[in-house]
């Protein structure tokens, strides 16, 4: 099943897409299931230095990451429907 919003296919539902080159300076887009529709999310930075966890990474790695979690733990808690859980995940 794929959905088309915004200028970009899906693939699903809940399933990230890289959007690097997007006029709103997003990286990623993902629709999400709300209500009887679809919504778009846009979220993250382009040129952003960041890295998903991995073993072995630097102290300042794991720094930044739990910063940013503790910065937007109120938008993290509402769910999908926010940019910042996506971010996060």
């Amino acid at each position: 099943m794929s959905i088309k919003r915004g200028g970009h296919t899906f693939s699903g539902v809940d399933k990230p897409i890289r959007t690097p080159n997007h006029p709103s300076g997003k990286s990623h887009a993902v629709v999400i299931k709300k209500g009887d529709g679809f919504r778009l999310i846009r979220f993250g930075m382009q040129g952003a230095k960041t890295k998903p966890p991995r073993k072995g990474e630097s102290d300042a790695d794991k720094a930044k990451r739990k910063s940013f979690k503790a910065r937007h733990a109120k938008n993290i808690a509402k769910g999908k429907t926010s940019a910042a859980y996506w971010r996060s995940t």
